[in-house]
């Protein structure tokens, strides 16, 4: 299991796995035949070709290999065999027939690459336990805390990236508040968050902090779906959920900063379980990986920071994962907009319920988390690959069929 630094990665919107991914990818493949190549030709396979244009994926090859022209292929019904995001990229000399390089690569979601060759190497195996009843034996026999765990296998840079993704969050939440207009794609959306935050602060007491927590997810999902600055957590799709509830218990709680990084490792190593032992890709294993993982996470950072034990945290993330099982991911036109922004903040209260309802037990319950990732897994590997990152079923085949 990698380090939790790998769950919360800083970069632009509106999808880890179909946008930060390639642009990564292309940027190495232009660094490594920069002045042998003069134009690029970028073939995109499955899921990347399905919903790369809805997810700003040419645009960010494009952007990345300038000035040089680039040419991007969309084979949609084409899947390479490591993995349904693949990609090709071929270098091109002046006449733009001779081919200078090529290489294949995958973008295995929240914004991780792999190839055939095993070019990525992630950093080493870290934590030697990989399973969350484990880890909570250890623990609960030397009374110690989930956090601990993490900081006891991470280096010394841990907290401060953490620190680094925080402060990415806040501000990203700020960006969006004063936000207003629609939001790029064929769908015309408009932005929501700056008429939630305005009633928000006008509502009556007992609706105001869920009015808040709404208008925060909307806030970073929203600044995802228009390109901007996010923290994967642990993807881009998904990363409205943990900046919500983070903001919302500052705000409510005055928790100093540091305490909030600490719940940040405590949410990391939820979801670095969920990565390692099954998915955090929508291509994969459908929304459950994204918006269930994330609400997972924060279902975990929000009973730890209300002072719940280390059962009372995995019980609160067991259920945000638990009824996740089985959502789809059926973006209509492939964009990062509907049904994801309202997903992010459904989402973030479903984990304040979670916290909620596991700080009133003792936090015992019968299914452990790592029961749940495991069926989250198996339930992903089940799905239609129409319903898994592919705009072909659900809500995107609807749609469709509204438009003929």
């Amino acid at each position: 299991m990698k380090s939790v630094k790998e769950i919360y990665k800083i970069g632009h919107g509106p999808s880890s796995s179909h946008t930060m991914g390639p642009r990564k990818a292309a940027a190495m493949f232009k660094a490594r035949f920069a002045g042998a190549a003069a134009s690029y030709k970028v073939t995109l396979y499955g899921s990347l070709a399905l919903t790369g244009r809805g997810h700003l994926t040419d645009a960010a090859i494009i952007d990345e290999l300038k000035p040089s022209a680039c040419e991007v292929v969309f084979k949609e019904e084409e899947l390479l065999p490591l993995h349904t995001n693949g990609m090709h990229f071929e270098a091109l000399d002046n006449s733009g027939a001779a081919l200078v390089g090529s290489w294949r690569v995958y973008s295995v979601g929240g914004g991780d690459l792999a190839d055939e060759e095993g070019t990525f190497k992630l950093g080493a195996d870290i934590y030697p336990m990989r399973r969350l009843t484990d880890i909570l034996e250890w623990a609960d026999k030397n009374g110690r805390l989930l956090s601990d765990y993490v900081e006891e296998n991470e280096d010394d840079s841990l907290l401060e990236h953490l620190g680094r993704a925080w402060e990415t969050m806040k501000k990203a939440i700020a960006r969006g508040l004063e936000s207003e207009g629609r939001l790029p794609g064929g769908l015309n959306l408009a932005r929501k968050v700056y008429s939630y935050h305005l009633k928000a602060n006008n509502s009556s007491e007992i609706l105001q902090k869920l009015n808040l927590l709404f208008a925060y997810a909307l806030a970073v999902s929203e600044e995802n779906a228009a390109g901007g600055l996010v923290v994967t957590a642990p993807t881009c799709g998904s990363a409205g959920v943990m900046p919500s509830v983070l903001y919302l218990l500052k705000k409510a709680y005055n928790f100093n900063d540091a305490k909030i990084v600490k719940a940040m490792a405590t949410a990391g190593l939820i979801g670095n379980i969920a990565k390692h032992n099954a998915s955090i890709s929508g291509a994969e294993v459908g929304c459950q990986g994204e918006v269930g993982v994330a609400c997972a996470m924060a279902a975990a950072a929000a009973a730890k920071l209300l002072g719940g034990t280390i059962y009372q945290v995995e019980y609160a993330a067991e259920m945000g994962l638990e009824h996740h099982l089985g959502l789809t991911c059926d973006p209509i036109l492939g964009l990062v907009q509907i049904p994801c922004i309202e997903r992010n903040a459904m989402a973030a209260a479903r984990a304040f319920e979670c916290a909620a309802f596991a700080l009133n037990s003792d936090g015992k319950h019968r299914i452990s988390y790592d029961e749940v990732v495991d069926t989250m897994g198996a339930t992903g590997r089940d799905m239609k690959d129409g319903y898994r990152e592919t705009a072909k079923c659900g809500l995107a085949r609807e749609w469709n069929l509204r438009k003929k």
